[in-house]
């Protein structure tokens, strides 16, 4: 079935979402998990935490830390090495990147998987020769989960994915990789890891039929339906969405949550996500979930640079807000967390048509006989209003990630057809990530409006604006 990660412990929302990708790990059955204690620093944990989760979506350690090198031809072109040219983030040579986990298993394998950070950890760049931030919490702009899976489905059809040359290939990298190491990953680990990727792949079969979903983006409650059993031949819908950050979730309890405000429990959309990310009701660690949860709850965004924003004109465009857009975007105020109708928001509808009643009503049967069983999944009619702390790193914009700019959203005459995501080099100017020129096309990933799911229409509330008063609001929303 197709998964989504999570944090061992942790994740909300979206973690759905990379998991999605993970279960192509999966070693299917023999490779049964002892997840490793909690990291004591919580920033770690959350950053390399052990998922409950390994055992159905864990690929051999060893094996995911030398498939970069060995297949390195069938990576995309985009900028660093190895893992790196998928959006990961590497911050130590010596180990996985940011947001993957590492625990025992059966048979002398460790296995690996991702966690939350995998989906909420970005970087940020002031100029292009500057050291890259990064930023945890924020929305990974960079991440391709999709290109992830269809790397692991071709390494997994390549005759070049042999015991024999992926042992040599870890002996290069791991010299005390030992002899009885060796006749686990000899024996069973490639073969069930090979054999898990290309079942995984004929069943995920069905987002091939969709646009690319492209870095930074995720479908998330299509997988739920395979899940679930549905039939995918039949159903045509785009669910791709904007990965989102996972800043103050303690304002957010009791609003209405994910894009479409389909959930408004934190914490069930919480465990929603650990079970899309592959954990079962069995499995799911509950207590290492709360550790994660706790902390995001007062998680703080950076702030943009002071010296970056006009005080002045920032504080015309307080009043600008107040007027504008506070009544939907401001905690406390009256339409935060509700759900606004397609037909008074006109933003793309794919995301909102893949979450049927139908599905609803599935995904409430999840944890049957467990004290924290599913009941506030529903179907809406629209898109939520939500919260905009953070927002300058929150780019792009809309829930589909079709607008690059703050300033494009606010002029809609001007926002582009085509731009190119996942270049993490700040525009300053119009308050987002610079998303055309040479430097964005060579780094980063073209993204098409005119592709089904990717409309950049609607949500042109403060058009009628004079323009200095949306340049002072757009002054305003620096400071969020």
């Amino acid at each position: 079935m197709m998964r989504h990660t999570l944090v061992r412990r942790a994740a909300p929302q979206m973690l759905l979402a990379a998991a999605m990708f993970v279960g192509m790990l999966s070693l299917a059955a023999g490779c049964r998990t002892t997840p490793t204690p909690g990291e004591e620093d919580i920033v770690e944990h959350f950053k390399y935490g052990v998922l409950g989760t390994e055992e159905t979506v864990g690929v051999p350690y060893w094996i995911f830390r030398v498939l970069p090198i060995v297949f390195a031809d069938k990576l995309p072109n985009r900028p660093g090495t190895g893992w790196e040219k998928l959006g990961f983030i590497q911050e130590s040579p010596d180990r996985g990147p940011i947001g993957t986990t590492r625990a025992s298993g059966s048979f002398g394998v460790e296995l690996a998987g991702l966690n939350c950070a995998t989906c909420h950890v970005g970087t940020v760049r002031e100029t292009p020769s500057s050291p890259r931030q990064i930023v945890l919490g924020m929305p990974a702009h960079g991440m391709d989960l999709q290109g992830y899976s269809r790397f692991l489905t071709a390494v997994a059809q390549d005759p070049r994915f042999t015991a024999s040359n992926l042992i040599d290939a870890i002996e290069k990298i791991n010299p005390d990789f030992g002899f009885l190491q060796s006749l686990s990953y000899r024996f069973v680990a490639v073969r069930r890891t090979r054999s898990g990727i290309l079942d995984q792949a004929q069943r995920t079969a069905w987002f091939d039929a969709r646009p690319p979903q492209g870095p930074g983006r995720v479908d998330t409650f299509n997988p739920y339906k395979a899940l679930f059993g549905f039939d995918m031949s039949k159903d045509d819908t785009v669910g791709t969405a904007d990965l989102p950050s996972l800043w103050n979730q303690r304002p957010r309890r009791n609003l209405w949550l994910h894009w479409d405000g389909n959930n408004d429990l934190v914490e069930e959309r919480n465990k929603s996500a650990a079970i899309g990310a592959g954990a079962t009701p069995e499995s799911l660690d509950v207590a290492a979930l709360g550790r994660i949860e706790e902390w995001i709850l007062d998680l703080k965004p950076p702030a943009y640079p002071p010296a970056r924003i006009d005080q002045a004109r920032a504080a015309r465009g307080g009043a600008v807000y107040a007027g504008a857009c506070a009544s939907c975007h401001a905690i406390g105020a009256p339409q935060i967390g509700q759900v606004t109708p397609l037909e008074q928001i006109g933003t793309d509808p794919e995301r909102l048509r893949s979450f049927s009643a139908e599905l609803a009503t599935r995904m409430n049967t999840l944890g049957e006989g467990y004290p924290w069983k599913f009941s506030h999944f529903r179907k809406t009619e629209g898109y939520a209003n939500m919260p905009l702390d953070g927002l300058w790193l929150r780019a792009p914009y809309l829930h589909n990630g079709s607008v690059p700019t703050l300033r494009a959203l606010l002029f809609p005459e001007t926002r582009p057809a085509e731009f190119y995501r996942a270049y993490d080099v700040y525009d300053w100017a119009d308050v987002g990530f610079v998303s055309s020129g040479a430097d964005a096309q060579r780094e980063g990933v073209r993204f098409d409006t005119r592709e089904k799911g990717n409309a950049n229409t609607g949500h042109t509330y403060g058009q009628e604006l004079p323009a200095d008063q949306r340049e002072d609001l757009l002054e305003y929303l620096k400071t969020l």
